[in-house]
Order: C-alpha cells, then sequence, then structure tokens
C-alpha cells in the first residue's frame, strides 16, 4: 500500500475505530470489501479515491473518465479496471457504490444511472446544476431505495453539533440577528484565446460534454476551469458557497429552511477579460421569512497591484468573519464559523470561547459507507434532500446574478427597506472595486431584481417570474438527458 499518504493512514486508523463495532444488517457480510468505482479520476478524485481505499472494508476496483489518460492512471495506482464510459463502470458487478467527481453538469445524470445500475452514490458537491434536476435525483435515490451521500463534508464535524447547542440551546449569544456567509478567496484569469481550444486526443468529448452544449471553448484549459462556464460549471458560488451556506443551514437553521423565499443579487466577471462567464464578484442577500442571510464572494486580489491577499469585509460589524465562512451576528455577540474551527465574540469583539473541529474528509467518507453496510438512510449525514436544498442557495444566487439586469441604486434596499447590512456590504463592495477602475454603474456590475420563490414547488412566481424561471432547467444533449420523475 505504497501509494497510501500519511494522511490516508491517519483516516484509515481513525475510521477503523468509528467502524469497527457497526452491526452489520445487509448484503455486505463483515468480512467483505465494498467495491467502490470512481467516476471521474481528476484532482478532487484523488483525493477522495485515497480516502476511501484506506479504509478496511472498502475497496477501489474501478475508475472511469473520458480522459483515458487520468482513468489508467488512477486504475494502475489502486490495481483497478480502467474504463472510459462511465456505463461501462456501471455495468461492472464488482462496483457496489459510484463515487462521483465528474464536472458539475455530470453530477445529477451521472447519480441516477448509478442509481438504475443498482448502485449507492457518493457525489461531490454541488449537487445539481439546476434545482430541476437536482429533484431528480433525490426522487430517484427514494424511487430505488439507495443510499446518497452529497459531499459537503463539514455536515461530518462533531463540532457542528457543539456550536448548535451553544447558539440555540444555550443561546449564549442572545437571538440571532442576521448572518453572513463569506468566500473571498483569490483566483485568476482562465485566459482568452482568440481560437477554439484544441481538444486533447486522450479525451472522449462526447462523453466528457454529456449533457452540457456543444460549444466552443476559448479559455486555455479544459480541466478544471469549466468551473466558470455556465454551461459546465456553477462559478464561485456553486464550488465553495455551497459549503458556506450548507453550514449556514445546518448551523444556524438547523435544516429548518430549505430554500429561501426570495433572492436578490448582484456582481459581475470583471478585471480580467477572459473567456469565463459565471461572476468573479458576486452578494446575495437571501430573504427566508426569518433570518436574513447575505453572501459576500469575490475572486479578486485585494487591489489591482496586489500579488496575494483577498478582499475584506465588515459591514459596520466588530468582527468580520471568515474568508471561507460564516459570521453569525447575535444580541450578545457574535460567532465566526470556517472549516475545522470556529470562535465566539462578545459585542465589543473579544474572544469569548473556541470551537475545534475533526478529521471531516475521514468522517464522511465513514459516515457515508456505515450507512451503505447498515441500509439506515437516515444516518446519512449528508442525505441527497440536505444536499439538494443546499446546492439550492447556490443554484438561485447563480440564478439571481443571470436574471440581473442594469445596477440600480435606488433598488438595492427592495428586498429589506432600511436593513442597514446589506445596504453597507454592497458599499464596500463598490469601495473595493473602485481601485480597479469598476463603477458600479458603469455596465460591468449587473443586479437582479427581487425573485420570489416557492420553496415547495421549487419555481419562480410573482413579478419577474420569468426572468428567472429560464434557468431552472437547462436543455441536455440528445442521449443524455436526466429523466423525469415526477
Amino acid at each position: 500500500m505504497s501509494y497510501l499518504s500519511r494522511r490516508d493512514f491517519l483516516q484509515a486508523s481513525l475510521i477503523a475505530g468509528a467502524t469497527a463495532a457497526l452491526p452489520i444488517k445487509s448484503a455486505f457480510a463483515a468480512n467483505s470489501d465494498i467495491g467502490v468505482g470512481m467516476i471521474g479520476c481528476g484532482g478532487r478524485a484523488g483525493e477522495l479515491s485515497g480516502g476511501f481505499n484506506s479504509i478496511e472494508g472498502a475497496k477501489i476496483v474501478a475508475c472511469t473518465d473520458p480522459d483515458a489518460k487520468r482513468a489508467g492512471q488512477m486504475a494502475e495506482k489502486f490495481g483497478a479496471k480502467a474504463y472510459t464510459d462511465m456505463r461501462k463502470l456501471l455495468e461492472d458487478s464488482s462496483v457496489d457504490v459510484v463515487v462521483i467527481a465528474t464536472c458539475n453538469h455530470w453530477h445529477c445524470l451521472a447519480a441516477i444511472w448509478a442509481m438504475e445500475a443498482g448502485k449507492d452514490v457518493y457525489v461531490e458537491k454541488p449537487l445539481s446544476h439546476s434545482q430541476w434536476e437536482g429533484r431528480q435525483v433525490v426522487s430517484a435515490a427514494r424511487k430505488y431505495n439507495k443510499i446518497v451521500q452529497l459531499g459537503t463534508q463539514q455536515r461530518s464535524d462533531p463540532m457542528q453539533t457543539e456550536i448548535k447547542k451553544f447558539l440555540h440551546e444555550e443561546k449564549a449569544l442572545g437571538e440571532i440577528k442576521y448572518v453572513q456567509a463569506n468566500r473571498l478567496g483569490a483566483r485568476g484569469s482562465i485566459g482568452k484565446r482568440s481560437t477554439p481550444l484544441e481538444i486533447p486526443k486522450e479525451v472522449d468529448y462526447d462523453l466528457w460534454l454529456g449533457p452540457a452544449q456543444n460549444q466552443p471553448i476559448y479559455r486555455d484549459n479544459l480541466h478544471y476551469d469549466w468551473h466558470w462556464d455556465w454551461n459546465t460549471g456553477s462559478g464561485e458560488m456553486g464550488n465553495w458557497g455551497v459549503h458556506v451556506l450548507d453550514d449556514v443551514r445546518n448551523v444556524v437553521y438547523q435544516d429548518s429552511v430549505t430554500t429561501p423565499k426570495r433572492i436578490m443579487a448582484l456582481g459581475g466577471r470583471v478585471d480580467w477579460n477572459d473567456a469565463g462567464n459565471t461572476p468573479n464578484v458576486h452578494y446575495a442577500y437571501f430573504d427566508t421569512g426569518g433570518i436574513p442571510t447575505l453572501i459576500a464572494l469575490s475572486n479578486l486580489l485585494s487591489g489591482p497591484d496586489a500579488k496575494k491577499g483577498s478582499w475584506t469585509t465588515m459591514a459596520g460589524r466588530k468582527v468580520g468573519g471568515p474568508g471561507s465562512g460564516y459570521v453569525v451576528v447575535c444580541e450578545g455577540g457574535y460567532y465566526a464559523g470556517q472549516r475545522g474551527s470556529g470562535a465566539a465574540y462578545d459585542n465589543d469583539g473579544k474572544q469569548i470561547k473556541s470551537f475545534k473541529g475533526q478529521d471531516i474528509n475521514a468522517l464522511h467518507k465513514a459516515n457515508f459507507l456505515q450507512a451503505v453496510r447498515s441500509r439506515d438512510n437516515s444516518s446519512l449525514n449528508a442525505e441527497i434532500e440536505v444536499g439538494h436544498d443546499s446546492s439550492g442557495w447556490c443554484n438561485l444566487a447563480n440564478v439571481a446574478f443571470r436574471a440581473g439586469q442594469a445596477y440600480s441604486a435606488d433598488d438595492v434596499g427592495a428586498i429589506n427597506k432600511g436593513f442597514e447590512p446589506w445596504e453597507l456590504l454592497v458599499g464596500e463592495m463598490q469601495s473595493q472595486l473602485k481601485p480597479f477602475g469598476i463603477t458600479m454603474h458603469g455596465g460591468d456590475i449587473r443586479m437582479s431584481p427581487v425573485l420570489t420563490h416557492d420553496p415547495v414547488e421549487e419555481t419562480f412566481t410573482g413579478e419577474h417570474a420569468e426572468l428567472g424561471n429560464q434557468f431552472l432547467k437547462r436543455e441536455y444533449r440528445k442521449g443524455y438527458e436526466v429523466p423525469d420523475f415526477s
């Protein structure tokens, strides 16, 4: 097992202790391995595959990727079979569960095909490329009675339970006033070619596209930078936003809210002049009918001449919150949470309590495999409907951005008149764009009207509904349609 990293070894040790006493209620005998099939063999899949293969009772038996080179390299690493077409892997009887780490646009169809083939599913975040297709995955999981977990691994951190007790049972900081999530992490241009990108010869491009449209690619790289193209990705909101917004749903709302009732968003793709079309600055207000929820997202550096450093935000508070995390503003202070840690502060910004997380990657995988053996769907920490709802916040924020029109300072407060934190947050955006030579009124920044959303029907209603509903379901290429289970 020379391919195991030290981290993988530590994960294996942790998980072995967590799983040793599990009762076996399923078709898997206590001494039989669960055969794991990797769908997608890129960077994230490399991390996932090592972790799963290090768990006692699990073994990577097959790998598939439209990039034959990637599939072959991963298969060789684990002594597994390599496939280019995932449908061949799904026919493989040695595969019991699949781990989906494809481009975002493939997540839902791959998960449904896997369930139809009798496999349980661990699927990376975000679940869906649209709310409609995410709902079909939930329906398929119910129809085929499959164990399906979303890769929002922070759900498996015991720290989250401690924080919820601190905020809600003990009410140590008093009543919650509002919450702001952040994803303030610098990235760079993906380039802009004058001629379409030539697809590498080892890639079966028809399979790589799958449900997406066959559009020319003008960025420099095929892999990873698909995140920043609406045809295949969900932008930073779906990439990192889903983690911090899932934390908000879990810790602040305790999953009492599925998706928002009203949404407003503004932002743009500015400064880079590249081939991407998802925003690199994206702010949104979510109205749930209860606690106001904001998110600030920026991929720009702290200034046009900066070599490092990201945007920051205080929005009138004593505590700004982590760059990738959230701050809960309460009557008696603040809670600032992020992956692996958190801290509570009084109203003067003095830290009064800290929280420390555990190895969420190991625990989340173990939680999935435990449920596969026990067949207890309720034991999953990120069961697929929970994942669908959290992904929905990101999908709706993206819809609001895409439905955006010209920025109007007079309309910023339309979603909650007099709510100062939102207006302060937008004011910070304006100040941080100014050094880049970008003004809110120059045409680079778009802003949506207030969109009203029905969380039960999962559609937009009322005024401006047509602006949002056009983005709730995509057009699929023939042969790669997501089936309708309604």
